[in-house]
């Protein structure tokens, strides 16, 4: 018996890329699928590959940030396959420039598919779990975009910070219900990212696939943790963002305090605060120039 044997898991954003292999992955484990998707045509080719599998799915096309379509999920999950068990929020689009140029629709577009996208299935599950007095799990998609920061992604970076903190937020508020609400930062070769590849990079690749090698970035690597927090064997973990690409699992953790300088137990002169700074960041270790901390990731590719 697979993880999610009998259970009903939604899916968001599931036509193509990490979503389809999750959507896959899920059904792989004995879930029921409900395949949400912007293109119509793609979920009902996800659905044909999960029934022709002997598996149990359904589409519902649409606009996940839309309140009604979220609905229509939570929906769809109990009128076809009597219950709703899990929502893997995946749906997302980029639309990358730099601040001076970007514009407001890609401001507006990417916070709305992104952020919007989780709230509004989040919200309708969470009614639906609490309720009826039903357990639940979510899995929200963040991004290294959003907890390391990466040029030239400002909305979508803005996006998936908050996707983290809204998954942190639901956890706690929904723990009483026992609902999880976990995040993950995943790194793969999508639609999406395959063009921020270098032309030698993606020769590279191509050669280590006609080789028969393991392909570290397939999206379709996210799937089974993803199928794992969807599940009840993950129901002792809530609030956790995690990094998932290939063979490797990471657990993050959240902003810290690292260091801390004390005035004379008064409010602080500002004309002292310049001298002491330099104490603050040699106490953290820190540069307080601009850093690329996506230079310190262990893995480059961003979701």
């Amino acid at each position: 018996m697979g993880l999610l044997e009998d259970k009903v898991v939604v899916v968001t954003g599931a036509g193509r890329g990490i979503g389809r292999g999750e959507a896959l992955e899920c059904a792989r484990q004995g879930a029921a699928v409900v395949v949400a998707e912007f293109d119509a045509d793609a979920g009902e080719e996800v659905v044909g590959e999960i029934t022709a599998a002997g598996g149990r799915a359904a589409a519902v096309p649409g606009d996940v940030s839309d309140a009604d379509v979220a609905d229509a999920l939570v929906a769809t999950a109990v009128e076809r396959f009597g219950a709703l068990d899990a929502v893997v929020n995946n749906a997302g689009i980029l639309r990358d420039r730099t601040l001076v140029k970007m514009s407001d629709a890609e401001w507006d577009d990417v916070v709305r598919v992104h952020l919007r996208g989780h709230f509004a299935p989040t919200r309708a599950a969470c009614r639906y779990w609490r309720e009826n007095e039903r357990p639940g799990h979510l899995v929200h998609t963040a991004s290294t975009s959003g907890i390391l920061g990466n040029f030239g992604q400002a909305n979508y970076g803005a996006a998936k910070a908050g996707i983290a903190a809204f998954s942190t937020i639901v956890a706690m508020e929904m723990a009483r219900y026992n609902v999880t609400s976990n995040a993950i930062a995943p790194s793969a070769l999508t639609r999406m990212t395959e063009a921020l590849l270098p032309p030698d990079v993606r020769e590279d690749r191509r050669a280590s696939l006609e080789r028969g090698e393991f392909d570290f970035f397939d999206p379709d690597n996210v799937g089974p943790f993803v199928a794992y927090l969807a599940s009840d064997a993950s129901s002792h973990i809530s609030g956790k963002v995690f990094g998932v690409q290939g063979d490797s699992i990471e657990l993050y953790q959240p902003f810290t305090s690292v260091a801390e300088i004390r005035g004379d137990g008064h409010r602080w002169d500002a004309e002292n605060i310049p001298g002491r700074m330099d104490e603050l960041f040699a106490e953290a270790g820190m540069d307080p120039a601009p850093e690329n901390m996506m230079a310190r990731s262990r893995h480059k590719i961003i979701s």
